[in-house]
């Protein structure tokens, strides 16, 4: 990827980038604790890092693909029974977002500046955790507001309390953290792959 300077980079590329990241929904009032708003005035409460079933340290490469065009995002993520650490890089290697996740609360960092132009980091976990988190993590709180996940072994759907499918993500092999993680939204139109370069599970 071609670096740029911060000045002439001008954030431009980081806000479709990181938009596509998020489920869709306009930027309102961020829910509290462990909540993430995932539609307008729908909330999920977010499995704990401890439901994922191990402790894991990773680096991914994040590709979004929108309107023909593609930016990709270094991310580390590290997860422990009691805690979740999550940041993304720019292409320069400075970080632009980060999030904490313990006690059922979540902590988290928008490079100053970024702030009207990024979306909560919160979303960007929430995809996250909905493509490597087991399915029995996610059916009490998709539950409670009436959305469902289904999964057949290569692959997820994510369906709202009307129906539709609202995204689907495929897996090219069975360990999900291993092979590419497709993440196709349909409103918007967008497409994620999401590819683990290295990772250490205990």
């Amino acid at each position: 990827m071609q670096h740029w300077s911060l000045h002439r980079l001008g954030y431009r590329w980081l806000l479709p980038l990181l938009t596509l990241l998020v489920s869709g929904c306009a930027t309102m009032q961020a829910p509290q604790g462990n909540q993430v708003k995932i539609a307008p005035n729908t909330v999920v409460t977010l499995p704990t890092p401890a439901q994922l079933g191990y402790s894991l340290t990773a680096s991914q490469l994040i590709t979004a693909t929108w309107q023909q065009t593609s930016h990709q995002l270094p991310v580390q993520l590290q997860v422990t029974p009691q805690a979740l650490a999550l940041a993304g890089f720019s292409s320069w290697g400075s970080r632009i977002l980060s999030l904490d996740y313990t006690h059922q609360h979540i902590t988290t960092y928008v490079m100053p500046g970024l702030g009207s132009t990024l979306p909560e980091p919160k979303q960007v976990l929430f995809n996250m955790m909905l493509t490597l988190w087991p399915l029995e993590a996610w059916q009490q709180p998709l539950q409670q507001i009436g959305w469902q996940l289904k999964q057949t072994p290569y692959q997820r759907q994510l369906i709202d309390n009307n129906g539709a499918i609202v995204a689907k993500i495929d897996y090219q092999d069975l360990n999900r953290l291993t092979g590419t993680i497709t993440f196709t939204h349909y409103q918007p139109d967008y497409t994620i792959t999401i590819k683990t370069l290295h990772y250490q599970r205990q």
